[in-house]
């Protein structure tokens, strides 16, 4: 099995891939709207078919990327059927399983942060993605969206502390730069639930919180209760249409070699190696413009700002930098050449200079 653990750094949101080796089928967890294009891009680069996208519960911190990775790759939103969502393709109830490929996670309802939280479990019972509901040395706030402090004691221990000690534990959040627990760990050294610490010990300690409400209440919750779709007028629609371009896992807009080579003219090539290279075995694309990665940042205005920009060196490494430091000087259509020379001379695509 593929698991990945991704990070949303402006809400502190964990989002979890997990994926069948076999036949590529997989599901994600907790995704965030802002970050569907990295996603979509993880997804395509390790060659996944995402089945669903899976809501631990209807967040408050941040928007879900239910909607736009369904719209993306054709994935279908799963959420609890006591959430309230409109817009789901599956309801969800407490012993349901989503299957992919030969692995499954099995729905457990551990209501009380809210009262649609569900915990997702691996069919080993190795590993338990708990949402907002128990956190590393912690756990969630009760104090709205149908939260009740009684409940959650409740959930947590019934159906999350009677998993394996050593199931490892993946919460919806952290703000310190944790990343996993263990059922063990967290019965015997979580502050609110651990030890010997009552129902009325938890609910006095929860009552007494005095919390500030999320700062994206307002906004969260009634996306979330539409799956994330934005409002009429609100898609957003900020693809580049200059040319037939993918984004990297890393952020990086990339442009293969057959298509620049089949629409010359549409872009300005900028080569980032060293002038012994340009003149090199590899040769050069026609028409290329010469600037060194290393002079690039104090060359940049000798660019035409108003046309698109590929850039290219040997392998797309240096390359895919010039991208970043071409934006950071106010460039906006940029992209890099897949693969750099060499993908470019594999493909059998012309070349000025150089040698076979």
């Amino acid at each position: 099995m593929l698991f990945r653990q991704l990070f949303d750094s402006q809400t502190g949101t964990y989002t979890y891939l997990l994926a069948d080796t076999e036949t590529g089928e997989a599901v994600m967890i907790d995704p965030v709207f802002e970050q569907a294009r990295r996603d979509g891009a993880l997804l395509g680069e390790l060659g996944l078919s995402l089945l669903y996208t899976l809501e631990t519960h209807i967040h408050a911190d941040h928007v879900t990327g239910g909607w736009l990775l369904r719209k993306n790759t054709g994935s279908k939103i799963a959420v609890s059927a006591d959430g309230g969502a409109d817009g789901v393709d599956r309801l969800l109830a407490d012993g349901d399983k989503i299957a992919f490929g030969d692995r499954y996670l099995s729905v457990k309802a551990t209501p009380g942060h809210t009262a649609g939280c569900i915990t997702f479990v691996l069919d080993t019972e190795k590993m338990a993605f708990t949402g907002d509901c128990l956190l590393i040395r912690g756990c969630g706030r009760t104090d709205f969206q149908g939260g009740d402090a009684g409940r959650m004691y409740q959930s947590i221990h019934t159906q999350i502390f009677t998993l394996p000690d050593d199931c490892l534990l993946y919460p919806g959040h952290d703000y310190r730069g944790l990343t996993t627990t263990s059922v063990a760990e967290e019965k015997a050294f979580n502050p609110r639930l651990g030890g010997q610490l009552s129902q009325s010990d938890f609910i006095g300690y929860m009552d007494n919180l005095g919390l500030d409400h999320p700062k994206k209440m307002d906004i969260a919750v009634p996306a979330n209760l539409k799956c994330g779709r934005p409002g009429q007028g609100d898609i957003p629609d900020d693809e580049p249409d200059w040319a037939n371009l993918t984004c990297t896992f890393a952020g990086i807009w990339e442009v293969q070699p057959l298509w620049l080579e089949e629409h010359p003219g549409v872009a300005q090539i900028l080569d980032v190696r060293e002038t012994d290279e340009f003149d090199g075995p590899l040769g050069r694309i026609h028409g290329a413009t010469l600037i060194p990665l290393g002079d690039l940042a104090k060359r940049a205005a000798e660019l035409d700002p108003e046309r698109p920009i590929v850039a290219v060196c040997r392998a797309g490494g240096r390359s895919a930098q010039a991208t970043i430091i071409l934006r950071r000087a106010g460039f906006a259509r940029i992209a890099n050449l897949a693969g750099g020379m060499l993908r470019w001379r594999a493909q059998h695509c012309p070349v000025e200079g150089g040698r076979d």
